[in-house]
């Protein structure tokens, strides 16, 4: 084993502590990575504060990983030391399951190894990204393309493919309405992702406050749904709605925006149950439907995707004694627009 520094949550809500965590001893198809960036997702406050449910404390989270590579077992061939890689929100599969197969890694049906709060196969428990390395196995490790901004694009290694997949799963392109509920930390990122698709791409979003940023991550309108007059000028407006945010909203009043055959993807996550009228779905044939990520395939496609089109996230780098105040910050939706640590300063 070796040891790196780490930031680690010791009980649920608790200030971040400087930690050392264990990493295990490179073999195989392993990958060590000096991590140079981690960034923060909602989903990292949503576990360290058991709003899904109980968390294996300590914990150190981070799933957005960008990093050097160091050592390479004897059995990696795509990877060699100096290569610039990234890590996502898995770490492990069976590799053998339809899922897997089909390269969707993350509806593994033995169960997906989560890159933190998760248990490896061989009991181990998985520690993220606020360190300053991990080793990782190669098929789950993935290229960052030359020339890129190093921490503006360490969220797309969540946000990023969480956006990706569904815009290209549910057919966004020319002559196709899309409109983005939310424009934070997965909104912002999913509004460039359509325009470069060539959608014709709305956000929809409570205030006017980020109408101007709406605007220059390529969305050709903004509309505040705090006015109501909104869901009547839009009634069946949208092929394509992707909901963004980790709160509840009137999913019967959004449903209303879609057109015949229209889809309403939820890639954010609330702690709280949703509900809805079935009859908001089956008066035009409207559809419901949910995201997880995306598998390794699809994710280096979407790397190579964005580094083409020059789309990275729009960032703030953080130190790490600023991570528990950026939590609130993220929360109250003051981060413009993801938060990203610098792992040299753990």
């Amino acid at each position: 084993m070796t040891t790196v520094t780490a930031l680690s949550a010791p009980k649920a809500s608790a200030p971040f502590e400087r930690a050392e965590l264990e990493r295990r001893e490179v073999k195989g198809d392993d990958v060590r990575i000096d991590i140079r960036y981690a960034g923060i997702c909602h989903s990292d406050i949503h576990t360290v504060r058991e709003e899904w449910g109980p968390a294996n404390f300590p914990l150190t989270p981070g799933h957005e990983i960008i990093g050097t590579v160091t050592e390479v077992g004897p059995d990696v061939t795509k990877y060699a030391v100096g290569d610039t890689v990234g890590v996502g929100c898995f770490v492990n599969s069976c590799g053998e399951c339809e899922a897997c197969k089909d390269g969707e890694e993350q509806y593994c049906s033995k169960g997906v190894v989560q890159t933190y709060n998760s248990k490896d196969y061989d009991g181990t428990a998985t520690q993220g990204g606020y360190s300053q390395g991990i080793v990782v196995r190669e098929p789950f490790v993935v290229r960052v393309p030359d020339g890129v901004d190093l921490a503006a694009t360490t969220p797309l290694l969540c946000a990023g493919i969480t956006t990706y997949a569904p815009l290209k799963r549910y057919g966004a392109g020319p002559g196709q309405k899309v409109g983005v509920i939310g424009l934070g930390g997965l909104g912002h990122v999913a509004v460039k992702i359509a325009a470069a698709l060539g959608a014709e791409v709305s956000v929809l979003s409570r205030t006017d406050a980020k109408a101007d940023d709406g605007k220059a991550f390529g969305a050709s309108a903004y509309y505040a749904t705090e006015d109501d007059q909104v869901f009547e000028d839009l009634a069946n407006h949208f092929d394509l709605i992707i909901n963004t945010v980790g709160a509840s909203v009137d999913l019967d009043r959004f449903f209303g925006l879609l057109g015949r055959g229209g889809v309403m993807v939820n890639v954010g996550a609330p702690s709280e149950k949703q509900s809805f009228n079935i009859f908001s779905l089956i008066g035009m044939r409207r559809s419901y439907a949910g995201s997880l990520v995306g598998g390794l395939a699809e994710t280096q496609e979407m790397l190579d995707f964005c580094a083409e089109h020059g789309i990275t996230a729009t960032v703030e780098v953080i130190k790490a004694d600023q991570v528990d105040d950026y939590y609130d910050k993220v929360v109250s939706g003051d981060v413009r627009y993801r938060a990203v640590i610098d792992t040299a300063t753990i």
